[in-house]
C-alpha cells in the first residue's frame, strides 16, 4: 500500500538497517512495524494470539492521527469504513436536554486540514495490519508468547513459551496494559491503580434504530453524543459507514476491590495537587480473598458483562437510552485502571523501549489511547530512519522518550479531567459545568451566524467562541487545547529533531 511522497520523505532508507523485534500486534505495534520497515529495518512482530484480529467496538480517530494515516495511503479505506461526525453534543442524563454542542465536520477540516473520524476497532486493526504486513521487511509470528527478556548492551533477547530464544538490535514493547516488557524496563512489577470506573461496550444495528422514530435522528445526523450523569456517562456515535451505532457506558465498577486511598473523590478535580494514582499495599485474610482481589483488578478489553446489570445501571437515564439498551443482547465490560507516568521508557543498559499503553496507558475520556501509540510509532520511526551507527541508537531512543513523555503525560491529565467533568454529582459544580458548556455553545452559534451573514470563512479561530473558550469544561470547545491535541504532527516532530540535533549525532 503506497504512502504519499510527504510520508516517504519522513522515512528515508536508513544507512544502518536494524533487526527489530516488536512484541505485540495491536494498533501501536502495527504502526511501528510500518514506520520502521518503511526505512528498510527488518521487523519481526511477535503476537501471543493464535490468529490476528481485534475485538471491541468503536474508536475515535482524531486529526493528529488522521493526518498520518492519510500520508500512509489509507485515505480511501477510512472513507469506506469510517464516519465523520458533525459535532460533539453533551446532554443531561435524565431527559436528554442539550447543555453543550461543538461543531466538528467542516470546522475540523478547516482548522487542522484533516477530518475527525469514528471507526470500528476491528476495521482500524485490519487496515493497519494490511499496511504493516505489505512490507517485505515485516514478519508476523503468531502463537509467540514472550515469557522472559534477557537485556544485553547490544543484542537483547527474548524467550518464547516454546523455549525458542530470539535476539535483535532493538526490542520494542508494544505489549499493552499488561506489558511484561514494562516490568523489565522499570525493574519491578508496575502496579496499576483502579479508577473506580468500568465501561460496558456494545454496538446496535443502525437499521434497527432507523425503524424507531425517537432513535432515527442519532443515525441520520451523525454526532458524538455524551449523556452525563452522576458518576456515569454514555458516549454514542455511528461507525461502519453509519451501519452500526456504538455505545460506551461508563459506570462505577461495583464488583472491583478498590483500596479507598486509590480512589479519586468524585467531586475533586483530578488535576489538583492530590495524587490519585499512587500505589497501595494490600493485606488479605486468606488466599481466596487475595485471588478475588486479583481477579477484580484484572485489566481486560474482552471480559463478558451482564446485560441485566448494564440496563439496571442506567435505569434513570432518558427513554432513548433505555430503548437502545433493550436492543443489546450481549456486552463487553472493561474495568479501568490508571498508572502514573513512568520515569523512563528505555531499559537502563539495553536497547529495549516501550510504546503505547505499555508506557502511558490512557483512560478513554479523551479518546487518545490509540492516537498516542500511533504517534509514538511515527516519532520513533522518523528518528531511526537516519541511524548510521550502533552508537547512535541509545541517544535516539532517549530523544524519542524526551519528545514524547511531556505530550503523553499532558494527554493523560486531560483524560482524567474529563472523567471528573463527565461524572459530577448533581449540584453546584454540575450546574457550573452545564453553564460553561451552554455558554460555549451559544458563543459558537452566534459566531457561526455572524460569519454566515458576512460570508466569512471563520479564519483561524472560527467556531470557537469568544476568547477561544479557554478553560471551558467542554474540552473540545477549547481552541488552545484543540490546537495542542489535534494540530500535532508526529512526523514533523521527528524531522525537526534531526534538523536541530542531527549534526552532533552524526559524529558518533
Amino acid at each position: 500500500m503506497p504512502s504519499s511522497p510527504q510520508s516517504a520523505s519522513a522515512y528515508p532508507p536508513a544507512p544502518l538497517p536494524l533487526h527489530i523485534i516488536i512484541i505485540g500486534c495491536g494498533l501501536g505495534g502495527l504502526a511501528a512495524a510500518h514506520t520502521l520497515a518503511s526505512s528498510g529495518h527488518k521487523v519481526t512482530i511477535l503476537e501471543a494470539a493464535e490468529k490476528i484480529g481485534e475485538v471491541g467496538a468503536g474508536i475515535q480517530v482524531t486529526p493528529n492521527v488522521v493526518r498520518l494515516l492519510l500520508r500512509w495511503g489509507l485515505g480511501s479505506e477510512l472513507e469506506r469504513v469510517a464516519v465523520e461526525p458533525e459535532a460533539v453534543v453533551f446532554r443531561r442524563y435524565e431527559n436528554g436536554e442539550i447543555v453543550g454542542r461543538t461543531k466538528w465536520g467542516e470546522n475540523m477540516r478547516k482548522e487542522f486540514g484533516v477530518p475527525y473520524y469514528h471507526i470500528h476497532r476491528a476495521d482500524y486493526h485490519t487496515m493497519l495490519s494490511h499496511l504493516a504486513l505489505s512490507h517485505p521487511h515485516v514478519t508476523l509470528r503468531l502463537s509467540s508468547l514472550v515469557t522472559s527478556h534477557t537485556p544485553h548492551p547490544t543484542t537483547p533477547s527474548i524467550t518464547l513459551s516454546s523455549g525458542e530464544v530470539l535476539s535483535a538490535d532493538l526490542i520494542i514493547g508494544a505489549d499493552g496494559i499488561k506489558s511484561l516488557t514494562r516490568n523489565i524496563v522499570v525493574g519491578r512489577k508496575d502496579q496499576a491503580s483502579p479508577t473506580g470506573d468500568a465501561a460496558y461496550r456494545a454496538t446496535i444495528s443502525a437499521e434497527k434504530m432507523m425503524e424507531d422514530e425517537e432513535l432515527r435522528g442519532l443515525i441520520e445526523r451523525p454526532e458524538m453524543t455524551a449523556w452525563m450523569g452522576p458518576r456515569r456517562h454514555i458516549m454514542g456515535y455511528c461507525i461502519r459507514g453509519r451501519r452500526e451505532y456504538n455505545l460506551v457506558m461508563l459506570h462505577p465498577a461495583r464488583d472491583a476491590v478498590f483500596a479507598p486511598s486509590t480512589l479519586p473523590s468524585n467531586n475533586s478535580n483530578p488535576n489538583s495537587s492530590s495524587d490519585s494514582s499512587k500505589e497501595t499495599g494490600d493485606s488479605f485474610k486468606n488466599k481466596a480473598e487475595q485471588r478475588k482481589a486479583e481477579k477484580a483488578r484484572e485489566e481486560s478489553w474482552t471480559a463478558k458483562g451482564s446485560v441485566e446489570e448494564m440496563r439496571a445501571e442506567f435505569a434513570d437515564f432518558e427513554p432513548r437510552i433505555k430503548k437502545m439498551l433493550s436492543f443489546i443482547p450481549s456486552t463487553l465490560v472493561w474495568k479501568l485502571f490508571d498508572r502514573a507516568p513512568l520515569p523512563n521508557w528505555i531499559h537502563p543498559t539495553s536497547p529495549i523501549v516501550l510504546i503505547g499503553d505499555a508506557c502511558h496507558p490512557m483512560l478513554p475520556y479523551r479518546a487518545q489511547g490509540a492516537a498516542m501509540a500511533i504517534e509514538d510509532a511515527a516519532v520513533l520511526g522518523v528518528l531511526l530512519s537516519r541511524i548510521s551507527s550502533k552508537a547512535q541508537l541509545r541517544p535516539l531512543l532517549q530523544a524519542y522518550f524526551e519528545l514524547r513523555v511531556g505530550r503523553t503525560s499532558e494527554t493523560q491529565k486531560s483524560s482524567r479531567l474529563n472523567q471528573w467533568i463527565f461524572h459530577l454529582e448533581d449540584g453546584e459544580e454540575q450546574r457550573e459545568r452545564d453553564r460553561q458548556m451552554r455558554q460555549a455553545m451559544e458563543d459558537d452559534e452566534a459566531e457561526e451566524l455572524e460569519l454566515s451573514k458576512s460570508g466569512g470563512s471563520g479564519g483561524e479561530g472560527g467556531g470557537r467562541g469568544k476568547g477561544g473558550n479557554e478553560g471551558n469544561m467542554n474540552q473540545w470547545a477549547d481552541k488552545r487545547k484543540n490546537g495542542e491535541q489535534f494540530g500535532y504532527d508526529a512526523e514533523e516532530v521527528g524531522k525537526r529533531w534531526w534538523r536541530e540535533h542531527g549534526g552532533a549525532l552524526a559524529r558518533l
